[in-house]
């Protein structure tokens, strides 16, 4: 089947199949049966008409892309099997080298109670990022816990904040 994909310019060009299965396994979207008329599937502009999406809850917005996109993603919390629950937590981007993974450096302070201060530490905390979101190192991210998605990776990406024109490594207490 074909696909159709927007670009900037508002111009329409088809897409194969072969140019969304770039995997090696095949993907297709739980919750959507092609050839099979589902009367539980929500209609959306992209992919043919049919895409599968959910709200995720707690005020977090489904992305534009996730409606009208056309990626394949089962560890996506948008269009995939996963839910959110248990800890929300927010980081900035520490390292986006890993295929749809990133690395969030969580800064907080430690009280020492023999002096009375505060410390600075930090822990690094693997997050899965979906395609619908684009992110770079040094913007801020709100990542919600899931069910374990692989070895290290807990947590899923909801929301990107961009980062201002703020420069150098600063410390940030939340």
């Amino acid at each position: 089947p074909r696909l159709r994909e927007r670009t900037k310019k508002n111009s329409v060009h088809s897409l194969t199949m072969a140019d969304v299965q770039h995997e090696r396994g095949y993907q297709k979207q739980v919750g959507v049966n092609v050839g099979f008329a589902a009367s539980t599937r929500k209609k959306a502009p992209g992919k043919a008409g049919t895409r599968y999406y959910k709200n995720v809850g707690l005020g977090f917005k489904t992305p534009k892309e996730a409606i009208e996109g056309n990626y394949i993603d089962k560890k996506c919390p948008f269009t995939g099997n996963v839910s959110i629950r248990g800890r929300i937590l927010s980081g900035v981007v520490k390292s986006t080298k890993m295929n749809r993974t990133i690395i969030l450096r969580m800064d907080y302070l430690h009280f020492i109670k023999k002096y009375q201060r505060y410390e600075k530490r930090h822990s690094n905390i693997a997050a899965h990022i979906s395609p619908a979101f684009r992110c770079k190192e040094g913007d801020k991210v709100v990542v919600g816990q899931c069910r374990p998605l692989s070895k290290t990776v807990r947590f899923n990406v909801l929301k990107v904040i961009p980062a201002g024109a703020s420069s150098g490594k600063g410390f940030v207490a939340n």
